[in-house]
Parts: C-alpha cells; sequence; structure tokens
C-alpha cells in the first residue's frame, strides 16, 4: 500500500478550483496557524527562543502543502511527510517533552486551514456546496489522525533511543523540557510543574533565579554550573536556572562554572515566575556587557534596580537629565565627571563635607569649593528635600552610564 493512500482519503466532489483556492492560501493559513497555535498552546509561545516558530511554520507549511498536494493528485508519494513528522515526534521525545502540545498545535493548524478553504470558497465563482466543505473538513481530520499517528511512532522510537543510550541522556532531555516550562510565556501554573519536575528528577524548589549568559568570545566552552542547576545553553539565547538561590555558597559556585561566560542573574521568585527572572537578568547582563553596570563576571539583578528601573524608558531618561542636570553638561568632561560625582556623594552623605571626604578621598577644602560650584549652578535645590531623590537617582545613572572620565555625555 502507498503511504499516500494512509495519509488521506480523496473526499467526494474536489474540485480543481477548491485545491487552487487551497494551495494559494498556504502562506496566510502558516502565518494565521502559527500566531494561533502561540496564543492557544503556551507551550510554543517562546519569544526568548524563536525555534519554536520556525519548527510551527514547517510543520504547518508541510502537513497543509501536502495535503493540498494530495486533492491534486491522489499517487502523490507522502514519504517526505511521513518522514519529516517521524522526526519531529523523536525530537520531541529526545527533548523529553510529552505529545499533547504538539497535537494541540495540529489541531489548531488543521482549524486554521478548514476556515481558510471554506471563506475563499464561498467567494469563488465556482459553486462550492456545504457538503463538499463537510466532506473536506471531514478529510482534514482525518488526515490529522495519520499524522498524530506518524508523530507518535516517531516519538516511541525518539523514547527508546533515549532509554538505550542511558538514563542520563534522557534525564537531560527531560530537564531542558522542564526549563522550557518554568520559562515559557504566559508563565505556568503552580499545579502544572510538579509532574514535569518530578519526572526530570528535579525537587521543585521554594524560589528560582534564572541566569543570562553571553560568551567573552566566539566558541567557549559550555558553563558548568552546579548539578542541580538546569541549563539552557541549547537555546539560542543561552541561560540556566538556580533552584534556591540564596543558599550560602550558591553565588560562588555559580561564578565558579562560569568558564569563559558572562553572567547576570535575575531576582530570587517562585519557579512559576521563572520568566519574569529572566527578563531582568537579560536587561542586567546588557547593560553590564555595554560597560553601563561594572561586573567580574557575574552581575546580580537585585545589586542594580535603580538603574534598571531607570533605563526601561532610554528617552524618558534622556529628557530628564538635559533638563535637571543641563548645567553640569555644559562643563569639560573631567570638570564635568567630578562635579558629578560629589553631588552624588554629598546627596549620600547629607552635605557632610567630611564624610564626602572621605569616600571620595579629595580634601575637605575641595569639597568646599565644589559644593559652592554646584550652588552657583542650582541653588537651593540641591538641599531641597522635594528634589534630592530626583537629582539622586538622575545622577546615579549618568555616572553609570558615562562610565569612563573624559568620555562623551551618552545621556
Amino acid at each position: 500500500m502507498e503511504v499516500s493512500d494512509r495519509l488521506l482519503d480523496i473526499p467526494d466532489g474536489v474540485t480543481p478550483a477548491m485545491v487552487a483556492t487551497l494551495r494559494g492560501q498556504v502562506p496566510e493559513i502558516v502565518q494565521e496557524a502559527v500566531a494561533e497555535i502561540e496564543r492557544g498552546v503556551p507551550w510554543y509561545a517562546r519569544p526568548h527562543d524563536p525555534r519554536y516558530s520556525r519548527v510551527l511554520e514547517q510543520a504547518v507549511e508541510r502537513a497543509v502543502g501536502h495535503f493540498a498536494d494530495l486533492l491534486a493528485d491522489p499517487d502523490a508519494s507522502s514519504a517526505e511527510t511521513v518522514e519529516f513528522f517521524r522526526r519531529l515526534g523523536a525530537g520531541e521525545a529526545r527533548e523529553g517533552r510529552d505529545l499533547d502540545p504538539l497535537r494541540s498545535a495540529l489541531r489548531t493548524g488543521a482549524g486554521v486551514a478548514v476556515r481558510r478553504l471554506t471563506e475563499a470558497s464561498e467567494r469563488t465563482r465556482h459553486r462550492v456546496t456545504a457538503t463538499m466543505i463537510a466532506q473536506v473538513a471531514r478529510s482534514v481530520l482525518a488526515y490529522l489522525d495519520r499524522l498524530a499517528a506518524v508523530v507518535a511512532e516517531g516519538h516511541a522510537e525518539g523514547q527508546a533511543e533515549m532509554a538505550a543510550r542511558g538514563t542520563g541522556e534522557y534525564r537531560d532531555g527531560r530537564r531542558r523540557a522542564l526549563l522550557e516550562l518554568l520559562l515559557s510565556e504566559p508563565a505556568p501554573r503552580p499545579a502544572q510543574l510538579g509532574e514535569p519536575a518530578r519526572r526530570a528528577g528535579w525537587p521543585l524548589p521554594r524560589t528560582v533565579a534564572a541566569v543570562a549568559l553571553r560568551e567573552r568570545r566566539p566558541g567557549a566552552r559550555p558553563p558548568s554550573p552546579p548539578g542541580d542547576v538546569l541549563t539552557g545553553t541549547h537555546l539560542d539565547e543561552p541561560c540556566l536556572i538556580v533552584p534556591d538561590p540564596d543558599g550560602p555558597g550558591r553565588r560562588r559556585a555559580l561564578r565558579d562554572g562560569l568558564g569563559d561566560w558572562v553572567a547576570a542573574i535575575g531576582p530570587s521568585v517562585t519557579p512559576a515566575d521563572a520568566g519574569r527572572s529572566l527578563r531582568w537578568a537579560r536587561q542586567t547582563l546588557d547593560l553590564a556587557t555595554g560597560g553601563v553596570i561594572a561586573h567580574d563576571g557575574l552581575v546580580a539583578a537585585a545589586d542594580h534596580t535603580p538603574i534598571l528601573l531607570m533605563t526601561q524608558d532610554r528617552d524618558l531618561l534622556e529628557r530628564a537629565v538635559s533638563g535637571r542636570l543641563r548645567p553640569l553638561l555644559k562643563l569639560r568632561p573631567a570638570q564635568r565627571r567630578r562635579l558629578a560625582e560629589t553631588f552624588l556623594v554629598a546627596l549620600e552623605c547629607g552635605f557632610n563635607t567630611v564624610q564626602v571626604s572621605s569616600r571620595l578621598r579629595v580634601h575637605p577644602q575641595t569639597i568646599r569649593y565644589r559644593v559652592r560650584q554646584l550652588e552657583t549652578f542650582f541653588g537651593e535645590d540641591i538641599y531641597a528635600p522635594a528634589h534630592r531623590l530626583e537629582f539622586h537617582m538622575l545622577l546615579h545613572a549618568w555616572l553609570a552610564m558615562n562610565r569612563e572620565p573624559g568620555g562623551t555625555t551618552g545621556v
């Protein structure tokens, strides 16, 4: 029996116009189906990992395109399509995932195809009855069931392959799948995490923190974190998920395993909120690798909350700095920086000259002179309680974003 005969029973009444309509709609069907799948199947809503969108596009395009081919030529070979979906099922098994998300995705894609075909057929000059559309819909569902069976065969083969390779590799696949579930959007419900964590052999912790990673140089060896850390170096934007991140020695052990990688660790959150921790970690890493935040290989988002908050809207920050700190920005770069540093430390020390002098390691008389300059530029505003917080935040941001003395003002 030909493979094509197993995949599709041709419905009665199919016309060349219907086939042409379906073929012409394939690109739009793919685009609409992927968007609908990402909305309705949370597993595939992974903005941090665009591979999922690419796989979905390929799967929907292959399924719908081959369905149209078989409608036009029932004897067309299905070997390549069968092999594609068998490999897809095996890949899901190797990544430690079950088939429910993929089945849901295929059903969603089939629904979009039938809806698009119905709408287009109603607009065509050729007469297409409701009975014919119903027959095509039944044929689509039968075709989908056969594709799902092929995927299930591939999944079983993948599971058997993983079992033959050993429990360690099988566990690694389950842990990759768990990490992806923790980072999915919308965030998973706590009740959804217990069983995947058990299958992965990963005791579900009270808190986790996500770590964003970036290579110091191309081709760097993967980091070597502690064994209970979930590793996402297979993602387009590598990351880790650290259980109980505030435990004793956790930060040091993580730093020791980084090797040739720069990392930023997000705030501690519940496991279901790991995606939120990763967003803060990625923003922190961008600032660290961009020279805004100093780092020694590992930087914590929680240590830089003010600058993270202020850089959420760069345009607003630039406007605030150029308005409130305008007198400083008109000075020569070196003088501008000295006065900005003095102003910030003076605010933190309540304008206590001795304390400011000690912090900056500058003679008290020099500090008094600089404060008089600040009074000339800003008047009594520098002492006003209503302005202290604004001055403090803007000076902190400007100094962080202009770290090199003598550099041009970036804000």
